[in-house]
């Protein structure tokens, strides 16, 4: 039996027909181009939380990881869409080019429309509708079924978008990197042949991540309402929505704290079922990607890593 190598920090994300990912010293993104080209951008990057100091601290390190995350996930897929945009104009020179101003106002109407979108469907409307069911004044009944509507939201969001061709490829690679993630993790060759053996679903997926800040926030937002209530009486929906927000950074925390603990005990009995509902919705989220998809997560991962990519050809590094 192979002895299963120590855990690295290695983890990434799917992005426009490729994968970034994230090594303990660099973060690289892998492209592949229509000319079936590759290419790689790669930077160091140290993570703030392994810095020793006031962001390495439990639960702080959580939120500080997922705003770098968010930063770096913003700048990447930026990245990949990108470079698709050259493919795009490559195949159609004729198509008249947008003005940089009409590029931006798009991109800032399509920002201030998802974010209007997310905060309906993932805040307003979940508590709105517990207001209507007069759930106002049972905190705890309250929180759990305005978090059991906001669990429904995200599901069929999830499912009703993997139904867009573009959205498939992307879920692929996602499932891409994960069977890749495995394969190093269990000192796998990452051949095709080996790396496919493995599964597309991950404990430590970002999917798990999002269903475990659902629950937690079910269990605190009940306990803080309860006490705002024997104080103040029960919260409007959107005084309840404001204090609720600024507990995020807390509760992200705490998520980040738990996902790291399963991911280390994952089977443990309690363990599995507490990351049950991530991996569901990750067979969602993750599809069966090809050989070249898996291409693209393995030089991204060896990238990542430094490790030797004079097995892999026609790749091309970029700024």
């Amino acid at each position: 039996m192979q002895k299963k190598k120590k855990q690295l920090q290695v983890g990434g994300q799917a992005v426009i027909e490729g994968v970034m990912m994230r090594g303990p010293a660099y973060l690289a993104t892998a492209i592949r181009r229509k000319d079936d080209s590759i290419e790689i951008k790669k930077q160091e990057f140290i993570s703030k939380t392994a810095q020793k100091g006031f962001f390495g601290f439990p639960v702080i390190r959580g939120f500080v990881s997922l705003i770098e995350m968010m930063i770096i996930g913003i700048k990447t897929l930026n990245f990949s869409a990108s470079r698709a945009e050259l493919d795009w104009n490559e195949e159609d020179k004729s198509k008249k080019k947008k003005s940089a101003t009409r590029a931006k106002i798009e991109e800032i109407f399509s920002f201030v429309f998802a974010f209007g979108l997310a905060f309906l469907l993932f805040a307003f409307l979940p508590y709105q509708m517990a207001e209507w069911m007069k759930l106002s004044k049972e905190n705890i009944f309250f929180n759990l079924f305005a978090g059991l509507i906001r669990i429904i939201f995200f599901v069929v969001y999830v499912w009703t978008i993997s139904l867009m061709k573009d959205v498939k490829r992307i879920f692929q690679y996602h499932g891409a990197e994960h069977k890749s993630v495995y394969a190093y993790e269990n000192n796998s060759n990452l051949d095709f042949d080996e790396v496919q053996k493995f599964s597309t679903l991950h404990p430590r997926c970002g999917t798990s991540f999002i269903f475990f800040v659902l629950l937690i926030s079910i269990l605190i937002f009940s306990i803080v309402d309860t006490i705002f209530a024997f104080y103040f009486g029960a919260p409007s929906v959107l005084l309840r929505l404001a204090y609720h927000f600024l507990m995020l950074p807390f509760i992200s925390g705490i998520s980040y704290e738990v996902l790291k603990l399963s991911g280390k005990n994952i089977n443990h009995p309690l363990v599995k079922i507490m990351t049950a509902p991530g991996l569901s919705l990750q067979r969602i989220t993750t599809q069966p990607p090809n050989n070249e998809q898996i291409e693209i997560a393995v030089i991204a991962m060896k990238c990542a890593l430094g490790m030797d990519l004079s097995d892999h050809d026609n790749i091309n590094y970029v700024e």
